[in-house]
This record gives C-alpha cells, sequence and structure tokens, in this order.
C-alpha cells in the first residue's frame, strides 16, 4: 500500500481494499444523523463494509440509528461513547478499526485513540478519515460567503479541523505510529448537493494541489 502515499484517493474504494477479509471494528457506524438518506442513496459505509469484512461489529453513539440498522437485519452493532471508548463493552481485538469523519466531531480526540488501543494488537490498523484543514473549496466558500468572518462552510457538530500533519502528530502522541496517508476527493454523493460552482472550483484546485482536496485518509500501527 506504500504508493497510496500522498495520492489522491477514492475514500470508498481506499478503505474497502484495505478492509477486505479482515476483522474490522467501525466506529461511528450509523453516520448519524445521516442514516436513513446514506441508505437510500447506496452510500452508507457500514453497509459496503459488510460485504466485504470477514466479521464486522459496528459501534456508535446514536440509538436511533443503531435501531435503524438492526431493523434491516445488520448484526453486531453496539451503543458505545465514542467519546470514550474505555466504556465500550467490548473485549476483543481486530485487523483494523475504522473512524470514519469521526474525530473532528470529539472533544477529546488524543483520549479517543489511547482508548482504542486495547482492541489493537501490533499488527492491526486504525484507519481515520476526517475533513481536510486545507481544503481548497471551503477556502473558497468561506472567502466568497464568510461575510467577514460571521458565517463558515462547517458542519454544525464540528469542533476541529485536521491536516497530515496535526493528525500525525496527535496519534504519536497517543502511541502509534502513521504507516500510510492519502488525499480523498469530494464523494458523489456530496457532489449532489453542492452547487456546480463548488464542485468546479474543487476540482480546479485539486487537479493542480492534490493536497487542497476535501479530505485526509490515514492509518496507523500501535508504537512498539
Amino acid at each position: 500500500m506504500g504508493n497510496d502515499r500522498y495520492s489522491l484517493v477514492d475514500r470508498r474504494e481506499y478503505i474497502l481494499r484495505r478492509c477486505a477479509g479482515k476483522r474490522i471494528l467501525h466506529l461511528g457506524c450509523t453516520n448519524h444523523p445521516y442514516t436513513a438518506e446514506s441508505l437510500q442513496a447506496d452510500a452508507l459505509l457500514h453497509a459496503h463494509l459488510s460485504k466485504v469484512a470477514s466479521s464486522i461489529v459496528g459501534v456508535d453513539s446514536d440509538l436511533t440509528g443503531i435501531q435503524t440498522l438492526t431493523e434491516l437485519g445488520f448484526g453486531n452493532l453496539l451503543l458505545g461513547d465514542l467519546e470514550d471508548p474505555s466504556t465500550i463493552n467490548l473485549k476483543d481485538t481486530f485487523d483494523i478499526i475504522i473512524a470514519g469523519e469521526v474525530i473532528e466531531h470529539l472533544t477529546n480526540p488524543g483520549k479517543f485513540i489511547e482508548g482504542l488501543s486495547r482492541f489493537m494488537t501490533p499488527e492491526s490498523e486504525l484507519l481515520i478519515t476526517t475533513v481536510n484543514a486545507y481544503s481548497v473549496m471551503r477556502f473558497i466558500q468561506y472567502a466568497l460567503r464568510g461575510r467577514g468572518g460571521r458565517t463558515e462552510p462547517v458542519h454544525p457538530d464540528h469542533v476541529a479541523y485536521y491536516s497530515i500533519a496535526t493528525l500525525k502528530t496527535m496519534l504519536e502522541k497517543s502511541g502509534l505510529t502513521m504507516i500510510e496517508c492519502a488525499f480523498y476527493d469530494l464523494a458523489k454523493e456530496h457532489r449532489a448537493y453542492n452547487r456546480a460552482v463548488w464542485n468546479i472550483a474543487n476540482d480546479l484546485g485539486v487537479s493542480i494541489f492534490r493536497q487542497l482536496a476535501d479530505g485526509i485518509v490515514m492509518v496507523a500501527k500501535r508504537r512498539v
């Protein structure tokens, strides 16, 4: 997988390729609060992971989303506090832990990463995806529609942005070592909700500088 470092990848394809045949712990599995919409658009990552994994356990703090997935036949779902993974009622270890679009919602990300260590062996991987602090589309939106700083193009539940450097440092301070990183661009399901001008601005910027893409994917292992 070394050829993927700092390249531009398709987020879902990258994750599924990395997870094929693995024992997976999927954190934030419901995509709260968009579970139903994601399922309808065939965009729910947990559904796709369930098709390629040898086994999978999903954890989320969203009770409604857990109930929705359970009713649709998904198994091995746990209600858990992602702010403190040490409280999750689970004793297994996994080949790979997926934390997709989770860390930017957490008020104590260091505690979150450290709490995952009990689910990891020295060979386990933690795969994190998150919004890129240097996303060209958000810079342009903020410049043109920011009203002097009074309006920001940010999800109302996000508490932080990360870059490759800051996420790598966060992992290192929490006892992990980065082994892979890449950038991922706007997903098809997100493009459909954007104005065409934002998609064009994004594509132009990313075609010249891939580090201005929409998001970051980083893979880490426990430091030994």
